[in-house]
């Protein structure tokens, strides 16, 4: 018989690129951001960076332990911690930021079935788990370097801010989100790359910027809509925690609502909301609506939903 009859199982379709592979692009794309949360802050910056990845990876191999299954060589657990301290401030109790590591891990990911399983990102889930349990400290970005409101505080109360700073990174804010530029740098890595793609960030940039020109009070004035996509987290969240291959819907079309629906959440969030910040609670809320978001975008069946003669 021809061998052109002999198949394997699925899939037929196979790649060379790992997931340790796609998480050390991360991590590389990262290190800008990094180096400058670093430099901007100091080395009480580095400590809770060593802290965090500490406590990703130690739990991830305790659990592995546990369950006599290693994962902690694909890297993930290495992205999470790193992730969740550029979303920390700079002054925050290391046993705190230790133990957002711990939940990250062992309650987001690993007793959902591990990588692959987590329903919500873990780092911006343990961001919120930390907002949650300890405000003050999570909310005081206070340090050597600056003091005072972020930009994005001073932006609500009605402030001028310089939008430069903002740009350049300083500014207060968590340890990575204050550079826009370093940010864009890594997030172009990752294009190239072919790691990323703009559906996501896009729309949920373009998205965003529409609904704060509309409801912002200040019209579509540039140097207020450069504030806002320069402050917080937004382009760390559009680019390195949105995108997360887990966390996001796998049809094109779902891909283009979630990034349309994070733009409109964060927006509700920053301009309404009590607080000057909302990405991580988009992000979150958008995760949640994945399975639905899948279900109403999902490709029709060739040859199915046709008109019928």
């Amino acid at each position: 018989m021809s061998e052109l009859f002999k198949v394997s199982s699925n899939p037929h379709v196979r790649s060379k690129v790992t997931t340790g592979g796609i998480m050390m692009a991360v991590i590389v794309a990262l290190l800008p951001a990094t180096g400058f949360g670093i430099y901007n802050f100091g080395p009480r910056a580095l400590a809770v960076i060593l802290v965090t990845i500490a406590a990703t990876v130690l739990t991830e191999f305790l659990f592995g332990l546990y369950k006599k299954k290693m994962t902690i060589t694909d890297l993930s657990a290495v992205v999470t911690g790193l992730l969740l301290a550029l979303n920390l401030p700079v002054g925050i109790p290391l046993w705190m930021a230790f133990l957002g590591g711990v939940f990250a891990i062992l309650v987001v990911k690993m007793l959902f079935g591990g990588l692959g399983q987590n329903f919500m990102n873990p780092a911006l889930a343990a961001r919120c788990f930390l907002l949650i349990s300890f405000p003050l400290q999570m909310t005081d970005f206070g340090c050597d370097a600056y003091s005072g409101a972020t930009p994005l505080a001073l932006l609500k109360a009605g402030e001028s801010v310089n939008t430069m700073d903002m740009i350049i990174g300083r500014t207060a804010g968590t340890i990575g989100e204050t550079s826009m530029l370093a940010i864009l740098l890594g997030a172009c890595l990752l294009i190239m790359m072919g790691i990323i793609d703009l559906r996501i960030p896009g729309s949920y940039i373009v998205s965003f910027v529409l609904f704060v020109g509309i409801f912002g009070g200040h019209g579509f004035d540039p140097a207020y809509l450069s504030a806002q996509l320069a402050g917080g987290g937004l382009m760390l969240g559009a680019f390195f925690m949105a995108t997360d291959y887990v966390t996001r819907p796998i049809t094109v079309k779902g891909q283009y609502v979630f990034g349309i629906f994070l733009g409109l959440m964060t927006g509700v969030f920053r301009i309404f909301g009590p607080g000057a910040e909302g990405v991580s609670y988009a992000i979150i809320l958008g995760n949640l609506l994945v399975p639905l978001i899948e279900k109403v975008t999902k490709p029709r069946a060739f040859g199915m939903g046709g008109r019928k003669a």
